[in-house]
């Protein structure tokens, strides 16, 4: 009777274990299935979209490659624009300094080219200017040369922009030369439309009072 209930109790013990085992195996053989079904799936994909992720790698490796050859020739450029410069300080007739510069870095050789002008007094060069890229740099080149060649009509055509830099200053000189030809009325008109604001408004309100009779 003994006999027979210690063997009772070593079989329960070892259905148990192997129940347990059973399981374990069940687990392990559940998380293969689950990892080939997702090996599969993720073969499907790749197979699928196969040629859209290497257009999308090769994409990414192209930009980063331009972006990189983008910035070395930026930076390429700057050092060229900057050697090119301190030719031209040196000796501003350096053509080919001058040509270089202006392959390098355009804004900056428009922005030479205007000091240049400036400096020697030159219309004609300003007159290059006055469709400049860079509107600032129109602006006042189409002013500067207005008012070296004393071109009135050049002059009125500027003082009718409407963000014009130096439009008070060019109705100002109208009106100046409207009184030195003895058209007084349009002498009045054209200081008339200075504001109070203007830091020319004084100046404009003395010849309208003194200088334009």
């Amino acid at each position: 009777m003994v006999l027979f209930y210690i063997f009772e109790i070593i079989y329960e013990r070892v259905v148990l274990s192997l129940k347990n085992d059973i399981e374990m195996v069940k687990e392990e053989l559940s998380s293969e299935e689950k990892f080939f079904e997702k090996a599969v799936v993720t073969e499907r994909f790749v197979k699928k979209y196969k040629n859209l992720l290497i257009g999308g790698g090769i994409a990414i490796v192209l930009a980063l490659g331009g972006n990189m050859a983008y910035e070395a020739n930026k930076a390429a450029n700057i050092a060229s624009a900057n050697d090119a410069l301190a030719q031209l300080q040196k000796d501003s007739t350096n053509s080919a300094a001058l040509s270089k510069l202006k392959t390098s870095s355009p804004a900056l050789y428009e922005l030479y080219t205007y000091s240049e002008a400036i400096a020697k007094n030159d219309a004609k060069l300003l007159g290059s200017l006055k469709n400049s890229k860079l509107p600032l740099l129109g602006d006042l080149a189409s002013y500067e040369q207005a008012q070296r060649e004393n071109d009135a009509t050049a002059l009125g055509e500027y003082a009718t922009r409407q963000n014009a830099i130096y439009k008070d200053l060019a109705q100002l000189q109208l009106a100046i030369t409207l009184m030195d030809a003895g058209k007084v009325d349009q002498a009045h008109e054209k200081l008339a439309t200075i504001e109070q604001n203007s830091p020319l408004f004084k100046i404009a309100h003395a010849l309208s009072h003194y200088g334009v009779k």
